[in-house]
């Protein structure tokens, strides 16, 4: 999700006119509506201070500010209704209705006039914005940086389809990428930027925004390989409409005049709930790490008693878009299991510590992890992290395992609870299918579904 220098412009306007349009409905609501006198109290600077804010806060839960580049017309209204017609009724139930009035007709028209005059105030401006950045998109002055995927007929066909429209739709091509390192028909038209087994290395060293891929529908499996391969990162996937019934998930078909594509919608959740996913993952940390410190305490002594070694264990993890990070848990096993290099546990390892097979049955060893929720690099449900030794292994048997690592991973998963702790590679694979589910059904309801299921085997004792 993209916030850029313009995502910041938006919200420095949208706090512009939010502050006109209040202070224009106060006036109005007390000379036209009230019929008394306008007096700049006390309450109306203090409105005109805090209620902006609230505005930009409710635009940003909302999702106005990302990727701002591909607002257009009719995306504009629907955002600008959806939350006028939202923080309206809050501002009305929060500030207006314990008003004294003379009758219930002045609630109505109070309400009203909120609507149509923060709308107002605040939809022209956006919709001025909107027009002069679609036109620039359309005149080819702007654009987003498109890698085409493929070098037949086919792509050829793509290029110059969208290339030779007359309103540009965006795409501005800074090359493209051979396949089956044989069709190069294209270098003539765009610059040839290598092999697709550079592919991670072109996309970061040209900032890809877009990738069309130009295969074949009976191509399936390269397909799958390079959708996961590029759905790790903030770019947005199209391809050629006889794919699409080999795809799971959501997809969007988007008219490109002549041409049909369909985009590959990575979107997980709505924007307003990734963001109250991340702001419950703050709060249920904070609060766990404060509350809990006692059984903190009592765990790290048992762990202490158990065996000599630190308390804590710290190993490296892949996280969201590939970064890295550094798990904590409470050791489980004794000091110098992985000499030998990495390896999995299985269920009577004699690695693993008595007090660790207690911790591992009753997921306790995963509660330092809050301190990884609450700095950003996990959050409370999501894919487990891996080690890259491990996903170099799966990836070689099935490439959409990369798709894990286009989430936050979690404290606790749908595959963890369904499946728990893998022993081997294969059953990596298999909790893998849980944990794909949940990426095609991500909902803070799910959310707190997996969250109960996980507190059930933590007083059971039951996690495998």
């Amino acid at each position: 999700m993209e916030i850029s220098a313009r995502s910041y412009l938006l919200g420095l306007l949208d706090w512009v006119t939010a502050t006109g349009s209040w202070a224009f409905f106060f006036y109005f609501r007390k000379v036209n509506i009230e019929q008394t006198e306008f007096v700049a109290t006390e309450s109306f600077y203090w409105g005109v201070f805090l209620i902006p804010i609230c505005w930009v806060v409710l635009y940003t839960i909302q999702g106005t500010y990302i990727d701002v580049r591909r607002l257009y017309r009719i995306k504009t209204l629907n955002l600008t209704v959806q939350a006028t017609l939202i923080g309206s009724l809050i501002l009305f139930f929060a500030l207006l209705l314990d008003d004294s009035i003379q009758g219930y007709q002045m609630y109505y028209k109070s309400f009203f006039a909120l609507f149509v005059i923060h709308f107002t105030f605040t939809f022209v401006p956006r919709i001025v914005w909107t027009v002069m950045q679609v036109y620039r998109i359309q005149q080819r002055k702007e654009g987003f940086r498109t890698l085409l995927l493929g070098g037949s007929d086919k792509a050829v066909s793509i290029y110059k389809e969208i290339s030779q429209m007359k309103k540009s739709i965006g795409n501005e091509f800074v090359g493209f990428v051979n396949l089956n390192g044989i069709d190069r028909l294209l270098e003539n038209e765009i610059q040839y930027l290598g092999h697709v087994t550079d592919l991670e290395k072109i996309l970061n060293e040209q900032q890809v925004e877009e990738v069309i891929i130009a295969l074949e529908s009976t191509e399936h499996e390269r397909l799958k390989s390079l959708i996961a391969r590029i759905s790790t990162r903030n770019i947005k996937i199209k391809i050629l409409p006889d794919m699409y019934d080999i795809l799971s998930g959501s997809v969007r078909l988007n008219n490109i005049f002549g041409a049909l594509l369909i985009e590959v919608n990575t979107s997980r959740m709505p924007v307003w709930q990734f963001i109250t996913k991340r702001l419950i993952d703050i709060a249920v940390s904070a609060v766990s790490l404060i509350f809990l410190f006692p059984v903190y305490c009592g765990l790290a002594l048992a762990v202490k008693l158990s065996s000599k070694g630190p308390v804590f264990f710290l190993q490296e993890r892949i996280g969201k878009n590939g970064r890295r990070f550094q798990i904590i848990k409470f050791r489980t096993m004794y000091v110098g299991s992985e000499k030998n290099g990495p390896q999995l546990s299985s269920a009577d390892d004699p690695r693993i510590t008595k007090v660790g097979r207690f911790l591992r049955k009753t997921r306790l060893d995963e509660f330092p992890q809050f301190w990884n929720v609450l700095i950003g690099d996990m959050s409370l449900v999501g894919p487990r992290p891996e080690r890259q030794y491990y996903i170099d292994q799966i990836v070689a048997i099935e490439p959409q395992f990369l798709e894990l690592n286009s989430v936050r991973p979690g404290i606790t998963s749908w595959g963890q609870v369904k499946y728990g702790y893998a022993e081997n590679v294969e059953q990596m694979l298999q909790r893998m299918k849980y944990d794909l589910l949940y990426l095609k059904n991500m909902s803070l309801a799910l959310d707190l579904k997996i969250m109960l299921y996980t507190i059930l085997i933590i007083f059971k004792g039951t996690g495998k």
